[in-house]
């Protein structure tokens, strides 16, 4: 007996609903298999890792602050895909949208005004989109692939953040560690609420921008140019739209938000510019685009989710005594099963019996 996967007349809207849900259910399973294999009980880990967080009024605010940035990139990496633009390099335009709103408050360190913290939100932005203009570019110009420039420019971003802040715009008075001047109260990100509430305004930031983007998809004739666009560009010729212009357009979009997503990191949490300020959220938002079905709306939940990996693996190094990369394996399933559970929607599973033919034949 065989299987075999044949093709559906019509995508299933049954599967579109049910396949994040399934892939959700065979990561705990996965999961749970690992914990059993590194000695841990299952049930007890998984609690610990994804249950225990949410009744802890810490983790939900440290959960707002990892799941900002992650909305946020995912919204604009969603339109890139959807327009059949695949834009892997957000991690470095997230970096490099960090450099870019730091310039104001590392030159101009001693300059207070409540002009401030807009710039650097501005320049985060247009960082990112700059940096995401390259592969842009190098596509609708030089039809290079897109995967391969926007992944490499990803570690030309990271070395250059390290050595600027080991080298250039390292602190002088920072007595030996790694990192920019801390930015004034005025370039601060600050809380959503109060001092209580750490979580700050770059998860507002991602909710709205998720809200835009799902209205512009879903009643703008922009949003139809990107759907077209990404089913079929010779359609997409036939209605007047633009291929290159739709190059553009995804990528430069996707590359502000995750730009944004960069300086909003910096100036909310972390208070300065240093040579590591991302666990791979740019890598992350990847997972977060497909488990949200690229709905900007569905973002929001898939984000949550993967954040709260993030949570919960750094709770469980603690309770259960596991290595950090617990995470990392965690997304890993996850993507994994979204994929493989995502191709039920356009085919189906078939169980076929083998016959075996023996021919006979006599001697010459």
């Amino acid at each position: 007996m065989r299987i075999e996967l044949e093709k559906r007349p019509q995508a299933s809207k049954l599967y579109g609903f049910v396949s994040p849900l399934l892939a959700l259910v065979l990561m705990l399973i996965a999961g749970g298999i690992m914990f059993w294999m590194l000695g841990k009980d299952p049930l007890d880990s998984l609690e610990a890792l994804l249950i225990e967080p949410l009744f802890d009024p810490w983790s939900l605010n440290e959960l707002a602050k990892k799941a900002g940035p992650l909305i946020l990139i995912a919204v604009g990496l969603s339109v890139c895909y959807r327009s059949n633009n695949w834009n892997i390099g957000a991690e470095g335009q997230y970096s490099v949208g960090a450099i870019f709103g730091s310039i104001i408050p590392v030159y101009f360190y001693d300059w207070h005004s409540p002009l401030l913290l807009p710039l650097i939100m501005i320049c985060g932005a247009i960082g990112g989109a700059l940096y995401a203009a390259i592969p842009a570019l190098l596509k609708t110009h030089f039809n290079t692939n897109e995967i391969l420039t926007s992944l490499m420019l990803t570690y030309v971003a990271q070395l250059f953040l390290d050595w600027l802040t080991r080298g250039p715009w390292r602190n002088p008075d920072g007595h030996g560690f790694y990192g920019t001047r801390d930015f004034v109260p005025e370039g601060v990100l600050p809380p959503i609420w109060d001092d209580t509430i750490t979580a700050h305004w770059g998860f507002v930031f991602a909710i709205v921008a998720a809200i835009l983007l799902w209205f512009m998809m879903r009643f703008t004739l922009k949003g139809f140019e990107v759907v077209v666009l990404g089913q079929s560009e010779r359609a997409g010729r036939f209605a007047g739209f633009s291929p290159k212009k739709m190059v553009w357009f995804a990528f430069l979009l996707s590359g502000a938000l995750a730009g944004l997503a960069g300086i909003s990191e910096v100036s909310g949490t972390i208070g300065h510019l240093q040579p590591s300020i991302s666990p791979g959220y740019g890598f992350t938002a990847i997972i977060v685009a497909y488990l949200g079905r690229l709905n900007p709306l569905g973002l929001i939940a898939s984000g949550l989710v993967l954040a709260l990996t993030y949570i919960g693996g750094e709770g469980a190094q603690l309770t259960i005594g596991v290595s950090d990369k617990v995470t990392s394996v965690f997304q890993g399933f996850l993507l994994f099963f979204v994929l493989s559970c995502d191709a039920l929607i356009y085919y189906k599973i078939r169980f076929v019996r083998s016959r075996a033919h023996v021919k006979t034949g006599g001697a010459a």
